[in-house]
């Protein structure tokens, strides 16, 4: 009866985590919408000034980062003019991006990525990362900061040129945008796109044609809208902002937590995101550089994180240089890992990276072999069997003395009835006398769940799975099953197990027994297919197992 109520215990603990992470998708969505809109005045500077650009540190102290992020200063706002809302746009086209840039500001307005299809169904239309419209906005904007002459994310740029389009036998295409004050000060902004890159290079060339020195520094920002509620269920992904340097890594600034007021990190290198399920973008500074990042609230649904570098002087007559990067793309984790330290980290695998890392290295190591990541899968789910393999087999020897026991435990229900305490002492004593551990076969069963866990965040958060095929009818392992097969077979498997296993002395245990294999399966339903399928083998390789040691047991006996 132990053994039956702790494996009843762990199956609701697993239940629990997955009904938590559907909470978690649905009350970010409820919090929003009840947490009250955060006034102008809390997060940015008053209406005279442009909200949206971080504020330019004091001259005064050149080498220190930014302090502020609410707001330019109202002459620094008026230095730069706002350029007009129909600007010409430059249209960008290489071998993994379809871009525009706006002239206004020089934004990255829209980019789309061609290797990567909305869907399996529609291979011919490329997913949309940044964009304009009504349902996504979310934008690159950069510019310089400072006290004198600069332009910002406001200021209108001049285009050589419309469309770019990265010719054959070409690595690189450069984009320059022009902007020159009435002052003499003359900026060059140079969008660089590498052939078989997600990473863009952005550099500030500065003429100084003043008769002082010019002090600026570059910034970059993500600006986004929060994205409706989704309607998968048990696949909440994180969605918001993300700050990382060698003091605080890995810091999620969600929507709600800018909502309350700005955050800030001063440090050293680092990056600034915006990541959604599959895809990112994040700035990324000198490393070795003194940044400031930030992320804050414009409004109740408009967001920020952005990074400020170190200031740069640039003297009378002479040219000075100020660059950024910007990452945009797949969270592939080769990619990441080259573009900047700790990006890699923008890969979630949550509290369990110590066991999903290893994981994914394996299941990826599998693929380059076999090229399904379906078999992959399979083939990983074999080689963990194998690995809990003795831990298994114990487990599944103390289940089968316990249903070998199951006719002795229920003969002590019917002496006993309903007096649990002589009940439970009765059985104690038979589980010495017949050296049974009743927790032999449940604790090994909960050792093996976490790496389930860690699976699961591998199977939801690993891009290279999205739209990947399996044979037949699954197309697409990081979505379910169309037509329900894998689940529902899974839930068959699970029945099967069940009867294999020894039946708790206690009705009600019994019935909620029962009850599992049903409730498994309907939430099983809305798991991604690679996951279900990992469990399905990970099921059928147990019933095998089980099936093994039970017979072999049982023949014994009777010997």
């Amino acid at each position: 009866m132990e053994n039956a109520r702790l494996v009843l215990f762990a199956a609701l603990g697993m239940v629990l985590f997955l009904l938590w992470q559907a909470w978690q998708q649905d009350y970010r969505a409820r919090s929003a919408a009840s947490t009250p809109g955060s006034s102008q005045s809390e997060v940015v500077a008053p209406a005279s000034v442009q909200p949206d650009v971080p504020a330019a540190p004091a001259a005064s102290a050149p080498t220190a980062a930014a302090s502020s992020v609410e707001g330019p200063s109202a002459a620094e706002a008026r230095a730069t003019p706002t350029a007009p809302a129909d600007a010409p746009r430059v249209q960008v086209v290489t071998d993994v991006f379809r871009a525009e840039i706006d002239t206004a500001g020089g934004t990255l307005r829209r980019l789309d990525l061609p290797g990567y299809p909305v869907s399996a169904d529609e291979p011919e239309k490329p997913f949309r990362l940044l964009g304009n419209g009504e349902d996504l906005l979310f934008v690159a904007q950069s510019g310089l900061l400072s006290a004198g002459p600069a332009p910002n994310h406001h200021a209108l740029y001049q285009a050589e040129r419309t469309e770019y389009s990265l010719a054959a036998g070409e690595d690189t295409l450069q984009v320059p945008l022009r902007w020159t004050s009435p002052e003499g000060l003359t900026v060059t902004k140079v969008y660089t796109f590498r052939r078989d890159s997600f990473v863009i290079d952005l550099e500030f060339r500065v003429e100084n044609g003043t008769a002082s020195d010019w002090r600026g520094r570059p910034y970059g920002q993500l600006l986004r809208n929060r994205p409706p509620q989704g309607s998968r269920l048990f696949a909440y992904t994180y969605t918001g902002g993300v700050l990382h340097n060698e003091e605080l890594r890995y810091d999620k600034v969600d929507f709600d937590r800018m909502l309350k007021g700005p955050v800030t990190v001063d440090g050293k290198g680092g990056w600034a995101a915006m990541i959604q399920h599959y895809f990112a973008a994040a700035f990324l500074p000198d490393q070795a550089a003194a940044t400031h990042l930030y992320g804050r609230s414009l409004d109740a649904s408009r967001f920020l994180v952005g990074v400020v570098e170190p200031e740069v002087v640039v003297a009378p007559g002479a040219a000075g240089k100020l660059d950024l990067q910007l990452f945009v793309g797949p969270k592939v984790q080769e990619r990441l890992a080259a573009a900047a330290p700790g990006l890699h980290l923008l890969v979630d695998y949550g509290y369990l990276t110590i066991l999903a890392e290893p994981l994914f290295w394996l299941l990826q190591q599998i693929q380059r072999f076999v090229k399904n990541w379906g078999w992959s899968i399979v083939i990983l789910t074999v080689l963990i069997k194998l690995a809990f393999f003795h831990l298994s087999a114990t487990s599944y020897r103390s289940m089968a003395r316990m249903r070998n026991l199951q006719p002795r435990l229920v003969s002590l229900k019917e002496r006993y009835g309903d007096d649990r305490a002589k009940l439970n002492q009765a059985m104690m004593e038979l589980y010495r006398t017949e050296k049974v551990n009743p927790l032999g076969g449940c604790l090994p069963i909960v050792v093996q769940i976490p790496v389930f866990i860690a699976l699961y965040w591998v199977l939801l958060e690993s891009v290279e799975l999205r739209q990947a095929p399996f044979m037949l009818w699954i197309r697409d392992l990081s979505i379910h099953d169309p037509y329900f097969v894998l689940p529902i077979t899974m839930g068959v498997t699970m029945l099967i197990q069940q009867r294999l296993n020894p039946s708790p002395v206690d009705p009600i245990q019994q019935k909620v027994m029962m009850v599992l294999p049903v409730v498994f399966t309907v939430f099983f339903l809305f798991f991604p297919a690679g996951l279900v399928l990992y469990w399905l083998v990970n099921n059928t390789l147990s019933i095998l197992q089980q099936w093994v040691i039970t017979r072999q047991l049982t023949k014994g006996s009777a010997a």
